[in-house]
C-alpha cells in the first residue's frame, strides 16, 4: 500500500485477500485468487479510502515513484515508476522530473506531464473532495486549499515536469506519489460529478493490471496489461479478487485451493493451515490500530480527565487476549512501534484500572447522586450511544467489552451498529458523539490531518481535538527533514497525545497472511499484502 495515500485510509479495517476459482490446471497457473471480505466501494483514485479499495487501484494506476518497505529501519525506500529519474534543485524546493515514454493508457493515448499535472489539480480541487484534498501544505495553494497550477507546475515538453514547493517545506518524494489520473478522460465531466463515476471510467488505465470485470458483490477481475513496462514473462496474468463475507468459508476455500490468499488469519487456525503444508503463513507487525472515538467538541467527551477515564476502564488485554489471541499490541498512540525510530518506547500503555477511572471522573464532579448506577453531572446523564460499522465481528466484540467496563463504573452505553456506508458518512460528517473504528498509519508517517486544530488541514481530525501545543509540533514536523530531530518531535507529540487521549487508543493489530505455496516471488510488508503482486509468479 502506498506511503502516502495509506495515510487517507480509514481503517475501518478491511484488509485485503485475493481468490480465484479455478477451471483447470492451465488457468490455474495463470491466475490467482485473493479473498476479500466485502466488495469495494469505488476503484477510482479519488475515491478508494478503504486499504483494500487502495491496494486495488494501485495495481490500476500509476504513480510517479514507488515504494519498499526497509524492515531493518523501520521506513520505506523509494525508486522510480512513471517517473524514470528525477533531480532536486539545491535548496529542495523544486524537482525536475523526466517520465517515461513507453507508458499508455488502456485506450492508446500516452501518458504525459499533462495527466500529473491535471492529476494534482483535481486531487486538490475542493469540488471535488477527493481522499487527498487538503494533503497538499508543501505545495503553493490558493485559499481554499486547491493546488496553485502556476506556481507549483512547469513543463515544456510531454515528458518533462518541474514541480515548485514552497520554501522551507522539506517536501520529499512522498509528496509526489499520488496516482495519476487520464487527463483526457476525466476533463470531459463536470468535476462536481467525479464520484458519479465510479465503474464507468475504471477501464482507462495505465498499471501493470486492467479491470477485466467487476461482478458486484461476488469478484473484482484483474488481468496483466503485456505491454506494461512492468510486465515481465512469468506475471501472474489474472488477479480475482474474491468477495467472501464469511471467515470460515474464507478458511474452507483457502484449505480447498479455491482461493490463494488471505489476510487476518486468526491465531487459533494458523497450527491447522500450517500442517497443511502447501499453506505457508507470513504474520506483519501492524500499522494498524483500533480506537473508541470521542467526540471532543460536546460537554461529555470535552476534558481530557474523563477520556482518560473512560480509556482506564476499558479491559482492552481481555479484547487482544480473547478476541485476537495476543496477535498485536496495546497502542499508548497512533505511532506504530515498527517505525522504530520514530516510536516513543517511554510511554507505557494505559493500566486496566476502573477505579483509578472511578476517581478520575469523581473529580471532575461526576457522581451517582440518584442512586441507579448512573453517573451524572449538572443534572446529565453520562450516557451515550457507542456506533460501529456492522458486519465487523472484531468491532462487535469490542463494542460489548467496553459496554460492560464502563456500565461498571457508572457510564451507560449503548452499543449500535451501522451500515457501513452510513457509518463512514456520519462518521466522516461529525455526526457522531462515539464510535469504534481503525487507521492504518500513513508510510512515512503523516499525523498531520488527524490531530491538526483547523479541519480543513486536518481533515481525518473527526473528534475535532484541538491543542495548540500539537499543531505547532505538527506544523514543525511538516518543515523538518527525516533524521533525528523530526523523530524527537514525533516522541513530543505521542506525550501530548498520551495526556491528552483524544480518543481511547485500543491496540495494534498484527496481520496473519495465508497463502498457498504455488506463489513464488510473494513478499509481504506493512505495504499490504498484494504490494508490487506484479512480481509473483505460479509454479508449475
Amino acid at each position: 500500500m502506498k506511503p502516502k495515500q495509506v495515510f487517507f485510509c480509514i481503517v475501518l479495517i478491511l484488509a485485503i485477500y485475493l481468490p480465484s476459482c479455478v477451471n483447470n490446471n492451465h488457468e490455474k497457473n495463470d491466475r490467482i485468487v485473493v479473498a476479500i471480505p466485502a466488495d469495494a466501494e469505488s476503484l477510482n483514485p479519488l475515491f478508494a479510502f478503504s486499504f483494500q479499495e487502495v491496494n486495488i487501484t494501485e495495481l490500476l494506476y500509476l504513480s510517479l515513484v514507488q515504494h519498499e518497505w526497509n524492515d531493518s529501519d523501520g521506513d520505506v525506500k523509494t525508486s522510480p515508476m512513471a517517473a524514470k529519474n528525477w533531480v532536486w534543485n539545491d535548496d529542495s524546493t523544486t524537482i525536475t522530473l523526466n517520465l517515461r515514454d513507453d507508458i499508455n493508457w488502456r485506450d492508446g493515448h500516452k501518458l504525459t506531464a499533462e495527466d500529473v499535472i491535471f492529476s494534482f489539480d483535481v486531487y486538490s480541487d475542493p469540488d471535488v473532495q477527493s481522499r487527498f484534498f487538503g494533503t497538499f501544505n508543501k505545495f503553493y495553494l490558493e485559499k481554499d486549499q486547491h493546488i496553485d497550477l502556476q506556481k507549483s507546475f512547469d513543463s515544456d515538453n510531454p515528458y518533462t515536469i518541474k514541480i515548485h514547493f514552497k520554501p522551507h517545506s522539506n517536501p520529499g518524494l512522498v509528496d509526489i506519489d499520488p496516482p495519476i489520473l487520464p487527463k483526457h478522460v476525466f476533463s470531459n465531466f463536470d468535476r462536481k460529478k467525479f464520484v458519479q463515476l465510479e465503474k464507468g471510467n475504471d477501464s482507462v488505465t495505465c498499471g501493470p493490471f486492467y479491470l477485466s470485470k467487476w461482478n458486484p458483490t461476488q469478484s473484482i477481475i484483474l488481468k496483466a496489461d503485456e505491454n506494461s513496462f512492468l510486465y515481465k514473462p512469468g506475471t501472474v496474468k489474472e488477479l480475482i479478487f474474491k468477495v467472501i463475507p464469511d471467515y470460515n468459508s474464507r478458511v474452507t476455500q483457502l484449505k480447498n485451493g479455491e482461493i490463494d490468499l488471505m489476510e487476518n488469519v486468526k491465531p487459533d487456525q494458523l497450527s491447522d493451515l500450517k500442517a497443511l503444508n502447501r499453506i505457508k503463513i507470513s504474520a506483519v507487525k501492524g500499522r494498524e490500530y483500533d480506537y473508541a472515538g470521542w467526540n471532543n467538541k460536546i460537554d461529555l467527551f470535552s476534558n481530557p480527565k474523563v477520556r482518560n477515564a473512560l480509556t482506564y476502564a476499558i479491559n482492552r488485554e481481555e479484547i487482544l487476549t480473547e478476541y485476537l489471541g495476543n496477535n498485536g499490541d496495546l497502542a499508548v498512540g497512533p505511532v506504530a512501534p515498527i517505525f522504530k525510530d520514530s516510536y516513543n518506547h517511554n510511554l507505557k500503555p494505559f493500566d486496566y484500572d476502573p477505579q483509578k477511572a472511578k476517581e478520575l471522573l469523581a473529580s471532575d464532579g461526576w457522581e451517582d447522586i440518584n442512586k441507579d448506577g448512573i453517573l451524572e453531572k449538572n443534572g446529565v446523564q453520562f450516557s451515550f450511544i457507542l456506533n460501529y460499522a456492522g458486519g465487523n465481528p472484531r468491532r462487535e466484540f469490542a463494542a460489548t467489552v467496553i459496554k460492560n467496563n464502563l456500565k461498571a463504573i457508572g457510564v451507560d452505553v449503548k452499543a449500535e451498529p451501522l451500515e457501513q456506508g452510513v457509518f463512514m458518512e456520519k462518521m466522516f460528517t461529525h455526526k457522531l458523539n462515539a464510535w469504534l473504528a481503525g487507521w492504518s498509519v500513513p508510510i512515512p508517517i503523516d499525523l498531520k490531518p488527524y490531530w491538526y486544530s483547523d479541519l480543513k488541514q486536518g481533515s481525518f481530525n473527526l473528534t475535532s481535538y484541538k491543542n495548540s501545543t500539537v499543531d505547532e509540533l505538527l506544523d514543525k514536523i511538516e518543515k523538518s527533514k527525516p533524521g533525528s530531530l523530526k523523530n524527537e518531535l514525533y516522541k513530543q507529540l505521542q506525550e501530548i497525545l498520551y495526556q491528552d487521549e483524544p480518543v481511547s487508543f485500543l491496540y495494534w493489530i498484527d496481520n496473519n497472511v495465508a497463502y498457498n505455496d504455488r506463489l513464488e516471488n510473494i513478499k509481504i510488508t506493512p505495504l499490504g499484502s498484494v504490494h508490487h503482486c506484479w512480481n509473483w509468479s505460479v509454479k508449475n
